[in-house]
């Protein structure tokens, strides 16, 4: 019994411990919280890559500076993470997750798997 409540101990100091967490979400999910309004999307590509194209309405806030711009973001919104891969967005998501905000989604395969429309 007391190895149990040990166990049940430690389990409970590493999930209270994590930084947070994410949601990775398919293309047709994310036009789903995109067109419900429920999400704000942040594209974390460079401002070259943002310009050739982006979802209408994105904002832009690149990888590389992220953490200088966690101010300007409200905790308790709910973003859409991009970029074109998955990479950058599932680095930013963490970013975000570890940061204390709770409503992240990420868009896996990125922008290259976007089959919606795209503002220039």
């Amino acid at each position: 019994m007391k190895k149990l409540f040990v166990a049940f101990l430690f389990f409970l100091l590493i999930t209270g411990c994590s930084g947070g967490s994410y949601t990775d979400v398919s293309v047709d999910k994310a036009k789903e919280l995109i067109d419900s309004g429920e999400v704000q999307v942040l594209d974390v590509r460079t401002p070259d890559e943002f310009a050739a194209g982006h979802i209408p309405g994105a904002k832009l806030v690149p990888l590389q500076v992220i953490d200088s711009m966690l101010s300007e973001l409200d905790q308790k919104e709910k973003y859409l993470v991009v970029c074109h891969s998955g990479n950058r967005s599932t680095e930013a998501s963490k970013i975000l997750a570890s940061n204390g905000f709770k409503s992240i989604y990420n868009l896996t395969g990125g922008l290259s798997e976007w089959t919606f429309e795209i503002e220039k």
